[in-house]
């Protein structure tokens, strides 16, 4: 059964793996496949460097806002 793919592996595929967005970012790779989701700290420059949603990197700090929300 192959692992669903997660936000943060999306984020990956698009810059071109961990080497590349840490690069991007300044970071070690390493610091990048220590990650089991993207920090709170870095949620915001994962999203303008990869496209990916901060919304979707992590819908606990950044839900999405419901139709029905006053």
């Amino acid at each position: 059964m192959m692992k669903q793919e997660t936000p943060l592996d999306s984020a990956l595929k698009e810059v071109g793996g961990a080497s590349a967005l840490s690069r991007l970012m300044g970071i070690t790779s390493q610091a990048i496949g220590q990650w089991r989701r993207v920090p709170a700290e870095r949620v915001l420059q994962v999203e303008r460097l990869t496209g990916v949603s901060r919304h979707d990197l992590r819908p606990d700090l950044y839900p999405r806002e419901t139709a029905g929300a006053a």
